[in-house]
């Protein structure tokens, strides 16, 4: 039995400390809001971002930090954008003998960076793992099967987390690729909102198809620029993820399309979102990524413009289809 602290407790957080339960670990939930962590331990659920799913007696969910210092293992599903303030307030408690698995899917806006850069920058540590894969949280929670990826530089880490986690109906898969896990767990948010956008305008099956390959298409050219293997791309924390994510109704990505295909502005969509959308910000980090190495990637400037800039989502997609005749 491993003591594990999960740091986050929205949808994926409280999914992933229930797989972690299931394995027979003590699990420590923490959780930003106390009044999330008091109603997870009153009604063992978290009616807040995941209601409807009993969570076993081996998760305690608390607030304080300091009640998170007995944990070996961290996995940290904070938001990325928030990531950074979040290691400042565990500095003291996750030191360098730590294990952290990152479930976190985004780049840091100001700075471009991957969560596992800012956890290394910000903690000083090198036990670091990256979890990422096509895992719909209620989907998990309601038991049903999925797999997903844990890459790490360091082998031997990586397989102590796929043990850790692996269920036979939570099938885990090792990989040596952090960067490319990463970048394409971020960036298939992006064009989740251009597949959610095309959805809710009733473009059909082949307009989906043609986003979900143009979009990996750009996720590995910006992933190979920054040292990532092509191969991941193909596996599932690439095109799996991205097919999940820009099919499903359940992904947040897509909900925010979908809303924008509606005629919703972003400031509206924003402020009917209680859980965070990833890609929205992503966006604008992802360009700024491939403007310092000189990468094209039209689907996400189109989801900029549409998003930002208030261009009318039809215009964006005559756009794209109108560019100049080039090979696949």
């Amino acid at each position: 039995m491993n003591k594990i602290a999960v740091l986050g407790a929205g949808a994926w957080g409280t999914t992933l400390s229930i797989l972690l339960a299931e394995t027979g670990n003590e699990v420590t939930l923490w959780a930003f809001e106390k009044e999330v962590a008091e109603e997870i331990n009153q009604s063992r659920e978290n009616k807040t971002f995941l209601q409807g799913f009993q969570l076993p007696e081996n998760i305690t969910a608390v607030n304080k930090i300091e009640e998170t210092n007995s944990a070996d293992i961290f996995f940290v599903v904070v938001p990325t954008q928030f990531l950074r303030s979040v290691c400042h307030k565990f500095k003291g408690i996750i030191t360098q003998d730590k294990i952290i698995v990152s479930a976190s899917k985004g780049i840091e806006l100001n700075t471009q960076k991957l969560p596992l850069e800012i956890l290394a920058e910000e903690l000083n540590n090198n036990n670091l793992v990256a979890l990422s894969g096509p895992n719909l949280s209620k989907e998990i929670a309601q038991g049903l099967p999925a797999a997903t990826v844990v890459a790490a530089k360091d082998a031997a880490l990586a397989k102590k987390v796929q043990e850790i986690i692996m269920l036979e109906r939570f099938r885990v898969y090792t990989s040596s690729d952090p960067i490319g896990l990463e970048l394409g767990g971020a960036l298939k948010n992006v064009i989740a909102i251009a597949a959610g956008t095309a959805a809710g305008l009733n473009l059909g099956q082949n307009a989906l198809a043609g986003l979900i390959i143009r979009g990996i298409a750009e996720i590995s050219r910006l992933g190979q620029a920054l040292g990532a293997q092509p191969q991941t791309f193909a596996g599932l924390s690439g095109l799996g993820d991205l097919i999940t994510t820009c099919s499903s109704p359940l992904s947040r990505n897509h909900l925010v399309g979908v809303k924008i295909a509606q005629g919703k502005k972003l400031a509206q969509i924003l402020k009917e979102t209680q859980s965070v959308a990833e890609g929205v910000t992503t966006t604008k980090a992802a360009l700024a990524l491939a403007k310092k190495f000189n990468i094209s990637l039209p689907v996400t400037e189109e989801i900029y413009k549409v998003l930002y800039e208030d261009k009318n989502p039809t215009t964006s997609i005559t756009d794209l289809m109108s560019r100049s005749a080039t090979s696949e």
